[in-house]
Formats: C-alpha cells, sequence, structure tokens
C-alpha cells in the first residue's frame, strides 16, 4: 500500500515538472514572437523611410534637372548673341585688324616684351609710306617688321557651307585672300636693308583654326610666301618666333655685359702694371737713398771725424785748452726767432730785421 502511495507521488511528481516545463517553453515561445514581431516592424519602417526619402531625392533631382536645363538653355542663348555680335563686329575689315594687332600684343605680353623698348607699332618705315603694324627690335640694331591680317569673311562661308561644292569653293577663296595678304606685304618697304631690317618679315593670322587650314589646305601659298621671304605665322607660333628673340636679346645684353666687364678688367690690369712698375721705381729709389744716407752716416762721418780727431791730438800736445762751455740752457746753434726785432723804416713797404 505504501508502495503504491510512493509511486503515485513519483508520478504526480514528474507530471508536475512536464506541465511547468510545458508552461515555461510556451511562454519563451511567446516572447520571441513578439520580439521578432516588434523587429520585423521596426525594419518595415525603416524602408518605408527610406523609399520616401528616395522619391523625394528622385523629384528633386527632376526640379534641379529642369532649372538647369533652363539655365543651360539660358547660357547657350547668351552665347548665340556673344557670337552674333562677335561676327557683326569683325565684319568690318577695321575691327578685325584691330583684334589681330590686340591678339599680337597679348603674345608680346605673355613673352615679356614691352612697347617703345622691344617694339613700336605703327611706325613710318624710313620716311616713306610704308607703316607695319609692328617693328620688332632686334639684337645689333636690327628690326623685323610684323603685320597683322585677317582674313576672315570666306573662312566663315568655308565653315557655313551646307554642302561640299560650296565648302570647296569657299577654301580656295579664304587661300586666295592669304595669298593676297602675303602679297600685299611684299610690295611694301618692309625689307629694306638701308633701315637695317632682317631679310624676311612676318604675316601674322591670329586664329589657330584658320593657321591649321592655311598649312593643311594652303601649302602651295606657304611655299610661295616663304620664297617671297615672307613667314605665315599663328599665336602659337609666333609666341615660339618670339621666344627665340627674347632669347637673342637676352644673350646679346649679356655678351654687351661681358664685354664691358673684359674692357674693365683691361683697363685694371693696365693700370695695375702701372702701380707695380712705379712701386718698383720708388722701391729702388728708397733703396739708393737707403744706401746713400748709410754711406753718409757711416764713410763720410768717418772721412769727417779722422781730421777733427788729428785736431784734438795737435790741441793736446800743445796744452791748447778746450772751449769754454756755455751756460746751462744756451747753444750756439740756437736759434731764437723772437731775438729778432723789426726796423721799421720810412718806407712802409721796406723792413729790416736786427
Amino acid at each position: 500500500m505504501e508502495a503504491a502511495i510512493v509511486v503515485i507521488g513519483g508520478v504526480a511528481l514528474v507530471i508536475t515538472a512536464l506541465a511547468l516545463f510545458l508552461l515555461i517553453n510556451l511562454l519563451n515561445l511567446r516572447g520571441r514572437s513578439q520580439v521578432q514581431e516588434s523587429s520585423l516592424g521596426h525594419q518595415v519602417t525603416e524602408i518605408r523611410t527610406g523609399i520616401d526619402r528616395v522619391n523625394e531625392a528622385i523629384q528633386s533631382l527632376n526640379v534641379d534637372r529642369g532649372q538647369q536645363a533652363a539655365r543651360l538653355e539660358e547660357m547657350l542663348t547668351s552665347l548665340n548673341n556673344s557670337s552674333s555680335a562677335l561676327r557683326n563686329i569683325l565684319a568690318n575689315t577695321q575691327a578685325r585688324g584691330q583684334w589681330g594687332e590686340r591678339m599680337a600684343e597679348d603674345v608680346f605680353r605673355i613673352i615679356g616684351l614691352v612697347e617703345h623698348v622691344n617694339y613700336v607699332k605703327q611706325v613710318t618705315v624710313n620716311e616713306g609710306s610704308s607703316r607695319p603694324d609692328f617693328t620688332i627690335f632686334m639684337p645689333d640694331g636690327k628690326k623685323l617688321n610684323m603685320d597683322a591680317k585677317f582674313p576672315l569673311t570666306n573662312y566663315i562661308r568655308f565653315i557655313e557651307a551646307e554642302t561640299e561644292h560650296d565648302a570647296q569653293a569657299h577654301s580656295l577663296a579664304f587661300l586666295r585672300d592669304v595669298r593676297d595678304r602675303a602679297k600685299e606685304v611684299v610690295g611694301k618697304d618692309y625689307i629694306n636693308p638701308e633701315d637695317n631690317t632682317l631679310d624676311y618679315v612676318l604675316v601674322f593670322i591670329p586664329n589657330e583654326q584658320m593657321f591649321h587650314h592655311i598649312q593643311q589646305h594652303g601649302a602651295t601659298v606657304v611655299e610661295e610666301a616663304l620664297r617671297n621671304r615672307v613667314v605665315i605665322c599663328s599665336p602659337i607660333s609666333l609666341f615660339a618666333i618670339l621666344s627665340v628673340i627674347r632669347h637673342a636679346l637676352d644673350n646679346f645684353a649679356i655678351e654687351q655685359a661681358s664685354d664691358q666687364i673684359l674692357s674693365e678688367l683691361a683697363m685694371f690690369d693696365q693700370q695695375w702694371k702701372n702701380f707695380v712698375t712705379q712701386m718698383d721705381t720708388v722701391s729702388r729709389r728708397i733703396d739708393s737713398a737707403q744706401t746713400a744716407f748709410q754711406s753718409l752716416t757711416n764713410t763720410r762721418r768717418r772721412a769727417l771725424e779722422r781730421p777733427l780727431d788729428r785736431i784734438q791730438d795737435i790741441r793736446r800736445r800743445r796744452d791748447i785748452p778746450d772751449a769754454p762751455e756755455l751756460p746751462p740752457g744756451e747753444s750756439e746753434d740756437t736759434f731764437d726767432p723772437l731775438e729778432f726785432n723789426v726796423i721799421e723804416s720810412d718806407n712802409d713797404d721796406n723792413q729790416c730785421f736786427r
């Protein structure tokens, strides 16, 4: 009986323990589910917030893109207006010439050439009628003349040509314009040995595209210009030419300074030689004077003292007394200018001393 009670009690304890274990696991599962549901809800909220931000950014980007497109359109309109205004300005031949001269002056300024020091503008050649746009000063008094040419009309037509035939025709017309501008320079007095100019002249084309077109399609134009001692140059090639000229000017200035220094050194060398010669002469004279002085103080003194010694011997042999000694402070050789008194005479111009 008691054994049965013990067995039943043990079974009840086991059942109770199992029930408690199941209850605890059930509570843990429910808590984990709630935590997972909460975490999932938080992630969903973050995703929705991110999507909202992306939508806002897309909307802002669309707005900015529209504003940028408007600004770009405004800039293009302004650029077209500026291009049209520039084209209208350059349609004037005088305005094109001034534009070309301004471009050339910019290159001069970049190189470091100074007006009225390294070059001058619009100065008549040798008192004639020719007046180049620029006269560049070279070493040794030489001069180099240059004209700025801007044959723009046919080149613009070439760029705006709609057909290949029209482009070819306008290109040939443009090259003829360049040839004519080079011939105009040849006909002027820009190369003149009497004016100490170089034997060639520069023609400045103030546009690299135009210069490239000439080099690519107008080889005969360039060769003809070179035969006539005309060098066609662009801003870049002018920069190279002026760089060489500036280097030559600097070297010439250094050479002149070196010549002056060598001349001064030669003069110093001559003066130094004269100084050494005179110093040697003075030294020899000093040595000669010293030798004469030693001869005077030694040889001559002994020669004069020997007769005096003989006179003293004679005086001692004859018992001739010595000369009386002078009182202290007196000497036979003492000369006192205060002892002389001026005696006035009837004539103020005649005075004598006593």
